[in-house]
Parts: structure tokens; sequence; C-alpha cells
């Protein structure tokens, strides 16, 4: 899939007041949704459900921090950790992410993911961080030059 660059660089800002909460099955297809979750990343319900949650992962985030993610809902901890997420239009969002397992008569049988919003100096912490994680990584790092 093809982007213009400039498509990348409009930001959503998440509300102070908003709680974004999903849930998706244990292959990480999305079952629930709420309305915080469709309104900052730009998608209705339907487009939502059903489709993997990595539908919302900006180019940003470092394949790592995901492989940390699933390393430790494998050892039934909760994650929690700085996301930058991508929206249906190409923009994006910042969130704190605590997302753990659900379990019903001691049997995992989703997760569930709570996000709440960041401050502009946490987010340009993580932007930085997440640059040279991708770079140490030998990922693909976007480089903006100003003119």
């Amino acid at each position: 899939m093809q982007y213009n660059e400039s498509e990348f660089l409009i930001e959503t800002e998440v509300p102070d007041e908003e709680l974004i909460i999903s849930r998706t099955n244990l292959e990480g297809m999305i079952t629930y949704a709420n309305e915080a979750f469709c309104e900052i990343s730009g998608y209705e319900e339907s487009e939502l459900i059903g489709k993997p949650h990595n539908i919302v992962r900006h180019p940003d985030m470092p394949q790592t921090v995901f492989a940390d993610l699933w390393k430790t809902l494998q050892v039934k901890k909760q994650w929690s950790g700085v996301v930058k997420n991508l929206r249906k239009d190409k923009g994006f969002y910042w969130v704190e992410a605590i997302v753990s397992g659900v379990h019903k008569n001691g049997e995992l049988v989703e997760y569930k993911s709570l996000r709440t919003p960041i401050s502009y100096e946490t987010k340009l912490k993580y932007q930085k961080q997440y640059d040279k994680m991708r770079a140490d990584n030998g990922e693909k790092v976007r480089k903006i030059i100003y003119e």
C-alpha cells in the first residue's frame, strides 16, 4: 500500500476524559470496540469488528514493542505501554495502553485493551525512542526534511 508521507502528519488528540476500550479474541481479532475507539480511530464499529487489532498499528511502531506485548500476555501478565496508532484516514493518535487477558472459570477467553491520552512531552519522548528502536532493529524509519 502506498501512502503520501504528509498523510501521516495529522494528529488526532485524544480528549483527556476519553477511555478507549476494545476486546479481541485469542487471535487478536476485534470483538468489541467502544464509541470512543471508533471516533478516535475514524472507523465505524462494523469496520472494526472481526478485523485484526493491528488495523490501527502505525508504521512508526517498532515490531519489538508488539513482540513484548504478546510475550507478556503469554505468561498471563498485564502489559502496558505507549502506542502510536494509525487512523483510517492515515492520521495518528497516541495513547497509554493497558492490555490483559480475560479469564472465565480459570480459562483465557479473550483480551481487553484500555487506552488513555498522554501528554505532548510523553509523545515526543516515545517518538524519539521508537525512531531509535526502529533504526537499531533495521526497520524502516521515516525522515521528514524541512526546507
